[in-house]
């Protein structure tokens, strides 16, 4: 993806509840004992920012109230103070003064005590408006990273044969050969290495293949199948037999907020990206369900974990009990049958295998 359609999509990202209107809840959804203020700080995240009031985080999208004498009131920026107020019976959060810092809002105070704000121009970067979610988590899940439908798709293309000089790990800047039966017109090729397959744990069915993106090459000179390449960037050390795949102008979700699923969503976490097992707060992970299930980008997902079995005292049977909610997760990039997700709520370990349902 080209490095302005990132930053756009980045952009979008930064405050997806870019809301035309308002919605509200009701009172019960605040916690008991929220501030009545909030000043926002520099790191904070949208969703950071409504564990202080809410008891349901996720619904953040349902209490904001556009203030029409602020600029961009679906944007807030360090320096800003939101304020719970009351609008036609119900509760809301609204953007009441731009923070000093950041531009853009004068206040007066009225002979009659209230203070009326006025909007200024602001000159502040859009980029450094708080994200809904820690974008680092996810950027590199983005766009690079892929799930192939079989291992023959990654078997049959291009692949390493050499470094320069005969090298066989290559880094940054390096030259490299690759041979194979590349693409008319395309210069630009990801590097991938084969991962583990995702199966369904409950069907047995293989969910697709996962391709570890390394890193991005171009094509400087083709003579026959043999093409010679620059290294452009990398993640991660190339190796002999190292596949490469063209890059792709893919479409990136621009609404990205949280909202429930539209149809009964029954799944499970089947990896958990990083090497490890054990799933906590910000870790990408891996479900079994996809576009054909109808999950979507930002769709809001609660994590149960089993709780083990007990033996009947009366009965001498074992009895499995119910799972227990012990997680959130939102869903940042769907495949046909898998999508990625990231842990945003983590209140006890979590495990591959633990079910997913409506929150």
């Amino acid at each position: 993806m080209k490095k302005e359609n990132i930053h756009i999509f980045l952009r979008a990202c930064v405050f997806a509840f870019a809301l035309s209107g308002w919605c509200s809840v009701y009172a019960d959804a605040f916690k008991t004992g929220h501030p009545e203020e909030y000043v926002v700080k520099k790191g904070d995240t949208l969703w950071g920012i409504s564990e202080t009031f809410l008891t349901e985080s996720w619904k953040w999208p349902e209490i904001w109230y556009n203030n029409p004498q602020i600029e961009n009131p679906h944007l807030i920026y360090p320096g800003d103070r939101l304020r719970s107020i009351t609008v036609n019976g119900k509760k809301v959060l609204m953007v009441m003064e731009r923070g000093n810092s950041t531009g853009s809002s004068s206040r007066k105070t009225m002979s009659d005590g209230s203070i009326k704000l006025s909007p200024k121009a602001r000159v502040t970067p859009i980029e450094l408006s708080i994200p809904a979610i820690p974008l680092d988590a996810i950027q590199s899940y983005l766009v690079n990273h892929r799930v192939l439908d079989s291992k023959e798709e990654l078997e049959g293309a291009p692949y390493i044969i050499s470094g320069y000089d005969g090298h066989l790990v290559m880094g940054k800047s390096d030259k490299l050969y690759a041979r194979g039966k590349f693409i008319p017109n395309v210069s630009a090729y990801g590097i991938y290495r084969q991962g583990d397959p995702y199966v369904d744990p409950d069907t047995g069915e293989v969910l697709g293949l996962e391709a570890r993106d390394l890193g991005l090459v171009k094509i400087i000179e083709m003579e026959s199948d043999v093409a010679t390449l620059a290294l452009l960037s990398t993640k991660q050390d190339v190796r002999l037999d190292d596949r490469l795949l063209p890059t792709v102008e893919r479409k990136v979700e621009a609404i990205f907020y949280p909202q429930a699923p539209r149809v009964e969503i029954g799944g499970r976490i089947i990896h958990v990206f990083g090497g490890v097992r054990n799933v906590s707060q910000f870790n990408v992970v891996v479900l079994n369900k996809g576009n054909r299930n109808h999950l979507r980008v930002g769709d809001v997902l609660a994590i149960y974990r089993k709780t083990g079995q007990v033996r009947d005292q009366q009965t001498n049977e074992l009895i499995e009990l119910p799972a227990d909610r012990s997680g959130l997760l939102i869903v940042f990039r769907t495949f046909e049958k898998v999508s990625f997700g990231l842990i945003l709520k983590a209140e006890r370990n979590l495990m591959v295998l633990d079910e997913v349902r409506n929150p």
